[in-house]
């Protein structure tokens, strides 16, 4: 018996690819995501009317990235801690704990970041 053929790399790398951005359009449901989604216009728009330099620009949207990257784990972590225990467990809510702590931790540092940058623009 002959296996059907496999995809070739290419193909394989678009439906990646495909998958990958469904599943950052799942995100956009969830409430934490849409205030990060938020700030990073606010920042956005404030990075055009402060006239950024390319290096902060790019330090700008790291710390974007950074925040929306750990938002999009930390869902997909409570989501399967939910799957795996749906009723309370103490252990899975120190699990969520912690993966909200990684969010706090890149949003503060992010925020620390756009002080960096903005504040000598402002004074």
């Amino acid at each position: 018996m002959t296996q059907p053929p496999k995809d070739n790399f290419v193909v394989n790398r678009i439906k990646a690819f495909k998958y990958a951005f469904k599943g950052a359009w799942l995100l956009r449901k969830e409430a934490s995501i849409q205030v990060q989604l938020g700030c990073a216009l606010v920042v956005t728009i404030l990075g055009f009317a402060a006239d950024l330099s390319t290096t902060e620009w790019c330090i700008q949207l790291l710390a974007i990235g950074l925040v929306l990257a750990t938002e999009g784990l930390n869902t997909a972590i409570e989501r399967i801690a939910d799957f795996i225990h749906p009723e309370y467990h103490e252990k899975i809510g120190i699990i969520k704990d912690v993966s909200a702590g990684a969010v706090t931790f890149a949003a503060v540092i992010a925020a620390i970041i756009g002080f960096i940058i903005y504040i000598p623009k402002l004074f």
